[in-house]
């Protein structure tokens, strides 16, 4: 369970309050929900009752004793404290991770992948500038593993009579029209150019550097990109992942191995479960409204949205800041997977217990994450840095 899916079930728990009369106040338009603070208890902590306590002419505490009941009844709960003044510490059922890292193991750098799109063809208009190039090849990957493809075409657009070919985005499949042009129309990719020659970063830097900014934004051609310190995105996403397999290579070597189980890392649990849906949103349509309301969706309501929207006949089109959402993903799920890492193997005379062992599952998983991520990026994910 999500933080964005737990804040809907807390506002469901106060609806519910307020529909048998033991609340009488308006149901918020939305419940904060974060990890608990200094003596808090389990995965989350909302202070929904300390919200709705004045205008409901009660105590947080009352508040919060109302709203119990409602919130272990909810699917995904396995358990709600209340501390202080009158704080909903929520426990997640500890099922839902299991089957998360699991899947992931399964499935590997595959995970998030499927054919919701089979069957879908995009076609897009890309101009001769490699930024452009760059994007619409990730895009290609992106929806190529939702079952999709883009038809990419090359040519100069209107205020576009620049010739660029580094040669960083071309491994993009596509049509190109004899006249640079698509007579069929398409998406256009336009982002803000790069300022100058990416390629001397090479290969890996270069696509990063073009993909992470925004596509409205104007990235940065410079050597930070190529600095192996934490100030460095790119170094911290292949940094965590080189750093899982080093954590596998090294519990072998201790004599154990992952094994699946109850574990508090819930940052990075919630992570690696968006991370189905962060794929999912590559592609918008009219009745899935913009690409920042949609990001607030599970993987599944996304589909759900696209499907209706396809068995209407709207039109979906891709969504050019696809690429960027999804490297600043990976940045999230990188540095949560370090804060992990130190924690995963015994430390001086300690013997492996369950606990190295289930957070070696997620380390894995992390890491198997972070490797797909990087290869829809089109970047290498080294198993030594």
């Amino acid at each position: 369970m999500t933080p964005v899916e737990l804040s809907r079930t807390v506002l469901c728990a106060v609806r519910r309050a307020v529909d048998e009369g033991e609340l009488s106040v308006d149901v918020p338009a939305r419940a904060v929900v974060t990890s608990p603070g200094p003596g808090g208890r389990g995965d989350y902590a909302t202070n929904i009752a300390l919200q709705l306590a004045r205008p409901a002419g009660q105590t947080p505490l009352r508040v919060a004793e109302v709203l119990r009941p409602h919130l272990m009844g909810a699917e995904g709960v396995s358990g709600v404290e209340i501390t202080g003044p009158g704080f909903l510490n929520i426990t997640v059922d500890g099922a839902a991770v299991l089957d998360l890292v699991r899947r992931i193991s399964s499935e590997g750098p595959r995970y998030g992948h499927s054919d919701e799109l089979a069957g879908e063809v995009f076609p897009v208009r890309v101009p001769y500038e490699v930024r452009a190039e760059v994007l619409a090849d990730v895009l290609a990957r992106i929806i190529g593993a939702q079952g999709g493809r883009v038809d990419v075409s090359h040519g100069p657009l209107q205020g576009s009579g620049q010739d660029i070919r580094h040669g960083l985005g071309r491994e993009a499949v596509g049509r190109c029209g004899a006249d640079g042009g698509d007579s069929r129309g398409g998406t256009v990719v336009r982002p803000v150019p790069a300022p100058e020659d990416p390629a001397p970063l090479g290969l890996d830097a270069a696509r990063w550097a073009l993909v992470h900014p925004a596509p409205h934004d104007r990235p940065r051609i410079t050597a930070d990109h190529l600095v192996q310190r934490e100030g460095n995105p790119l170094f911290r996403v292949r940094y965590a992942h080189a750093r899982t397999r080093a954590v596998r290579r090294n519990a072998a070597d201790l004599g154990f191995g992952a094994q699946p189980g109850p574990l508090d890392a819930a940052g990075l649990v919630n992570l690696l479960a968006d991370y189905p849906r962060v794929l999912a949103t590559a592609v918008t349509a009219p009745s899935a409204g913009s690409s920042h309301r949609s990001s607030h969706r599970s993987a599944d309501a996304v589909v759900r949205s696209l499907g209706g929207a396809r068995e209407l006949g709207a039109a979906l089109v891709p969504d050019l800041s696809a690429p960027s959402r999804l490297a600043r993903h990976l940045v999230g799920v990188a540095d949560a997977t370090l804060v992990l890492l130190p924690a995963v193997l015994p430390r001086g005379e300690e013997k492996p217990s369950a606990a190295h062992r289930a957070r070696l599952a997620l380390a894995e998983a992390a890491g198997a994450v972070l490797a797909g991520g990087l290869s829809l990026l089109g970047i290498d994910a080294p198993d030594h840095l």
